[in-house]
């Protein structure tokens, strides 16, 4: 039986030193990675279109653009938001190490490299790197109307239901993402600073479309970054009515709010991340629970429960 070879980390090395890209180069291929080299923050910008690496390594202090300014610039790309930047200076002043995290890294090393620490650090961000990636993939599957921001206000990443609801809202920003409206800045500020001193949710108006989204604060999953979710707050209560009225669980009352509003089972799933199958099942219990026979009367019954 033929098993399928283990695929090897890939880790991008960015640094303008000779001696220091041999040393990291013949450490980490011995240890069983796959090494790409970039020896200014150009070259590792045009390296990435081709390849994302796992794992980034990068030089602090280079010529022409610093290794800060490579990183901010790495992360505004979207496949590489959650790849691990550790950087290496010879600097040990603090005001580096935090101009180093404030710039989108997760570590740092002081020069010269020890290749076996840094090989060490790197095992330990690839495996919290792949935890959030997988806790994401969990989510966007799961059809959570989920986000997660950073406390300077950009958003992160958010579910695909979540984007649709905030797209018009919140302003985009070059690339892809998006930026947090001020006063959602300064709530999330306050909140994270005293989780549950100033309201744990804030309230979006979105005047062109006669609708408000309300953003709750759900915790703190990174060192600068907080998970949010998002909801549409007429429907939310639209389906509070339903839920209560014809005695329905959560879920069941979100199909029925779009039930109500006409739309089919496809556009039904899409909205809230299931699949169709799914939706015919909800509408299943949901007739027999109303006591109804087609989607017409229980349309008909919903419509009914949101005038009264």
């Amino acid at each position: 039986m033929m098993h399928s070879a283990k695929r090897r980390d890939i880790v991008l090395v960015v640094d303008d030193s000779p001696e220091t890209l041999s040393l990291l180069t013949d450490a980490l291929e011995e240890a069983g990675i796959t090494v790409l080299v970039a020896v200014e923050g150009a070259n590792a910008l045009a390296l990435v279109e081709q390849i994302t690496p796992d794992v980034i390594l990068m030089d602090a202090m280079m010529p022409g653009m610093d290794g800060f300014e490579t990183c901010r610039r790495l992360k505004t790309l979207k496949a590489l938001s959650h790849v691990p930047v550790i950087f290496m200076t010879g600097l040990a002043e603090t005001e580096h190490i935090v101009k180093g995290l404030d710039a989108g890294g997760v570590d740092y090393v002081t020069k010269p490299v020890v290749p076996g620490e840094i090989i060490a650090r790197m095992r330990v961000h690839l495996a919290n790197a792949r935890q959030t990636q997988s806790a994401q993939v969990a989510l966007d599957a799961a059809g959570r109307f989920l986000m997660s921001a950073s406390l300077d206000g950009r958003v992160l990443w958010s579910t695909p239901q979540a984007t649709r609801l905030i797209g018009g809202l919140f302003t985009a920003l070059p690339g892809e993402g998006y930026m947090l409206p001020p006063a959602v800045l300064d709530w999330l500020t306050r909140v994270h600073a005293a989780p549950g001193t100033p309201s744990d949710s804030v309230a979006v108006a979105d005047a062109a479309a006669g609708r408000s989204l309300k953003l709750t604060y759900v915790g703190q999953i990174g060192q600068q970054e907080v998970l949010l979710r998002v909801m549409d707050e007429a429907r939310g209560k639209d389906e509070e009515v339903l839920r209560k009225a014809l005695n329905v669980t959560q879920r069941e009352a979100e199909v029925l709010v779009w039930i109500a509003r006409g739309k089919p089972n496809r556009d039904i799933a899409e909205i809230l991340g299931l699949s169709p199958r799914t939706v015919n099942k909800h509408l299943e219990q949901i007739y027999a629970k109303l006591g109804v026979e087609n989607r017409a009367a229980a349309a008909a019954m919903a419509v009914r429960a949101l005038a009264a």
